[in-house]
């Protein structure tokens, strides 16, 4: 017969992004803080599933009106939370090309699939 030593701690495999270390040392360059946009630009995030167009309403709080994919059909409030990978770790206000997407909405939470692409529209319109 087996026996469980209770004792043992069963091995956990970490995939080494949602690492505390890898996170904590990440440069963060393929991605975009929502703090750092002005009121009223404009970005086209494309995910692996849906794009969303999201209009900056509060950088500082990162309030958005977002419109696409399956849960949008018409501009809706919402927060940007952050980027994840569905982890207990979160980039506070970030979207991360290779992330999933954080909203709140109405105070409940809305993951995205993972980002493929970002497009900021301002004066001068770039890709990241």
């Amino acid at each position: 017969m087996n026996s469980l030593n209770v004792e043992e701690k069963p091995k956990v495999l970490v995939p080494a992004p949602a690492a505390l270390d890898a996170w904590s040392t990440k440069t963060w360059a393929d991605g975009i803080q929502i703090n750092e946009l002005k009121q009223l630009d404009t970005l086209s995030i494309e995910t692996m599933h849906h794009t969303y167009e999201m209009t900056i309403i509060n950088p500082d709080t990162a309030e958005v009106l977002v419109r696409g994919g399956e849960f949008f059909p018409e501009a809706t409030l919402a927060q940007v939370r952050g980027a994840s990978l569905r982890s207990s770790f979160i980039k506070l206000h970030g979207i991360y090309i290779g992330f999933n997407l954080e909203l709140s909405v109405s105070s409940k939470p809305l993951i995205t699939s993972r980002v493929r692409s970002i497009r900021l529209s301002q004066e001068s319109d770039c890709q990241i």
